[in-house]
């Protein structure tokens, strides 16, 4: 998810309160393209004879803003806009901008927990081939990166721990055996765990004589923030080419478009006017529905795209030596995460909260903890209630925890808090907006953006340059859900 923000007209408070931007901060672009040592020559500027109009009136364009041209303009650098970015870059001769009004990680990418599993998704649903697909290519990216004598770990923080989903009633067990049926149908290695087998790879973990397990051991998790940092530097690679530029701490303020064909031809910041011949993708992750609907205000485009934040709280621990987990641990519970009313929770001052048990080890060794779930608008602040009720949480399966406080913990803990890209349907928006056939969504994909990435990222660069899909796009489109 983007850390991704509009830039609103003088005189809108509700903006600035939500969005945390004011008109009168100083915001710095970070330009590969006006660079011209890193570049190794400047991109072309274009002058453009026919008459742009914003789609909404929020400032004029001055005669200091910077113009940049680029064949594809992606707002959002979360997962999903870095990896459509390196989509484009390695599989056309395309020139990319991304702009942002953060920088990457500082959204739900850089809060996760980092796992590409697989157990507990559902064979057949809307969003499977799109995952299976986007695995592929995970796996592929570690295969391809081990292949030039570098370690996956140590790049991308890529570990195959095999995760397992933990059911503690008959209920739940009954579902898992036929969830490990399902999934070893569709082609994936999995097996079910009794109590006893279960005691054996996790001797930390109780689930009582009824409970079991569902076992994928070839699912794997990485490092967000390294593996962003790693497909900057791949994307970057092609800014020496003029193919590539950022422009973060650089907020959108308004689409351009031409007076006689409609067509959006540019993304107005608050510092560059960045010209796109091709595509514009938004993947602005929870910010994306009201960005979207900001700027298509004034338009004769309906669009009602539904995304709203999903808040969600990790607890870290460094150097825990209470409690080592071998694998990616998650509760059954966590499947349901659609139906808050399923999760053990509580209602605190109207915001329904879902608490569903997550565990696993990180690349550096530190024990990290979840998960929360939460309606509470833009809000990132940590809420020590949720914290608590995670590490209660944990202590359920975990019974050594019940004897350690967690503020003896403050000063060797953290907490992250992102904001997950939500689509009441459980399904991303992946497409062209109707109507205006160059720009095109990507978001929506709530806590599956690393799972889904590649994936998204091939879908949409296909669809840029009008490839055969790799996998059907009708579960993913903008008509029909959107407008």
């Amino acid at each position: 998810m983007a850390s991704m923000s509009i830039y609103h007209s003088l005189n809108s408070t509700y903006f600035q309160k939500n969005y945390a931007f004011s008109p009168s901060t100083t915001q710095k672009a970070r330009s590969f393209a006006s660079n011209s040592s890193f570049f190794g020559k400047s991109l072309s500027f274009s002058t453009r004879a026919t008459p742009l109009v914003p789609f909404s009136a929020v400032y004029p364009i001055t005669a200091s803003s910077r113009s940049h041209t680029f064949d594809v303009v992606i707002i959002g650098a979360g997962i999903i806009g870095l990896t459509i970015a390196r989509q484009f870059l390695i599989g056309s001769d395309l020139s990319v901008a991304v702009v942002d009004k953060a920088v990457p990680c500082s959204g739900a990418t850089g809060a996760g927990q980092g796992y590409i599993w697989m157990v507990h998704k559902t064979p057949g649903s809307d969003t499977w081939d799109l995952t299976m697909r986007s695995h592929k290519l995970w796996e592929m990216l570690a295969g391809s990166i081990e292949d030039q004598g570098l370690n996956p770990l140590e790049v991308l923080g890529w570990k195959k721990t095999g995760s397992i989903l933990i059911g503690r009633t008959p209920e739940e067990v009954f579902t898992l055996k036929e969830r490990v049926k399902l999934l070893s149908k569709a082609g994936l290695r999995a097996e079910y765990l009794s109590s006893n087998d279960l005691l054996l790879k996790e001797p930390a973990l109780v689930v009582g004589e009824d409970g079991g397990a569902a076992f994928l051991p070839d699912d794997c998790q990485l490092d967000a923030m390294l593996t962003v940092a790693y497909l900057e530097k791949v994307n970057r690679h092609f800014a020496s080419k003029g193919r590539y530029a950022e422009f973060y701490h650089d907020p959108v303020k308004c689409l351009l478009r031409s007076r006689s064909s409609g067509e959006v031809e540019a993304v107005q910041t608050s510092q560059n006017t960045l010209y796109s011949k091709k595509a514009v993708v938004v993947a602005a992750g929870p910010w994306s529905g009201s960005l979207v609907e900001y700027l298509f205000r004034e338009t004769d485009i309906v669009l009602d795209l539904p995304v709203k934040p999903r808040k969600g709280h990790l607890l870290v621990l460094e150097n825990f030596d209470s409690l080592k987990v071998n694998h990616g641990l998650m509760e059954a519970g966590y499947v349901d995460h659609h139906d808050l009313t399923q999760h053990p929770g509580l209602v605190d001052q109207g915001q329904i909260l879902s608490i569903s048990m997550t565990a696993t080890m990180d690349s550096t060794g530190n024990l990290v903890l979840g998960s929360s779930r939460q309606f509470a608008g833009f809000s990132t602040e940590v809420d020590e209630l949720i914290v608590n009720r995670i590490w209660m949480r944990a202590a359920d399966f975990f019974p050594s925890l019940k004897g350690v406080s967690l503020t003896d913990f403050t000063r060797s803990r953290k907490v992250r808090v992102g904001l997950r890209p939500y689509m009441p349907d459980g399904k991303p928006v992946i497409g062209p907006v109707p109507g205006l056939s160059n720009i095109f969504l990507a978001t929506g994909h709530e806590g599956g953006g690393l799972s889904m990435a590649f994936g998204t990222a091939e879908m949409v660069a296909d669809m840029v340059l009008q490839n055969t899909l790799k996998i059907d796009s009708a579960p993913f489109a903008v008509q029909g859900r959107c407008c």
